[in-house]
């Protein structure tokens, strides 16, 4: 038996109505998630660039106006993928900015090699620096994220005039090793054990921000 216009009756006598199912919230979720993941890695592989809307979607498996209406522009989805994967490690830079400035080259050091040596970490922070040398807009997340969340409170404990300098100095020498051995991979950099790379650099980052 049909119903009204041949849509299949149902027990209540109601029409079943046609369409696509209603979404969920767990359903919006998943989806964001995933376009997430597949920004981070569409970034970390072509830099952003070469990064298109499309072929975020396309990894994703959704439709780009999909990608528009959870994050909207480029920009945007950008620094949400960067963020929502990175903000763990910013979390956990507190520990690290916190307490006396003695031993504090090491516990930097060591945190930042740290977050380049998990793979989970590693990722999203690739995106962010091959990123940030082509574009302004990465460029501007990359000074957000590491500024905001680390340097700044790392200087404000440094009693120097040139406390900021002397931060920026500290971040120089770590990112600047970092990109060689993880971005650019010169070796024997980029085989070397970590223990032994942060015995080697957390004294200079100590004396860029403690020393005379």
């Amino acid at each position: 038996m049909s119903g009204p216009e041949g849509a299949p009756a149902v027990s209540d006598g109601t029409a079943r109505k046609r369409g696509r199912p209603r979404r969920t919230d767990s359903d919006a979720a998943g989806t964001r998630d995933r376009i997430l993941v597949a920004a981070r890695e569409e970034f970390s592989e072509r830099g952003y660039e070469k990064t298109s809307v499309r072929g975020i979607a396309k990894a994703a498996g959704v439709d780009s106006a999909l990608v528009h209406h959870y994050f909207g522009t480029k920009e945007q989805v950008f620094a949400a993928s960067i963020e929502v994967a990175f903000a763990p490690a910013l979390n956990a830079s507190d520990t690290v900015a916190e307490g006396s400035l003695d031993g504090v080259g090491e516990r930097l050091t060591r945190f930042i090699f740290g977050i380049w040596e998990n793979p989970t970490t590693r990722t999203p922070l690739l995106a962010i620096v091959r990123s940030a040398v082509n574009n302004e807009t990465a460029a501007a997340v990359f000074r957000r994220l590491v500024a905001s969340q680390l340097l700044r409170r790392i200087a404000a404990q440094v009693d120097a005039p040139d406390a900021e300098l002397r931060a920026e100095l500290a971040a120089a020498q770590l990112i600047g090793t970092a990109m060689l051995r993880y971005v650019i991979k010169v070796e024997p950099l980029a085989s070397a054990d970590p223990e032994q790379i942060i015995a080697r650099v957390a004294p200079v980052v100590q004396g860029h921000l403690t020393g005379a």
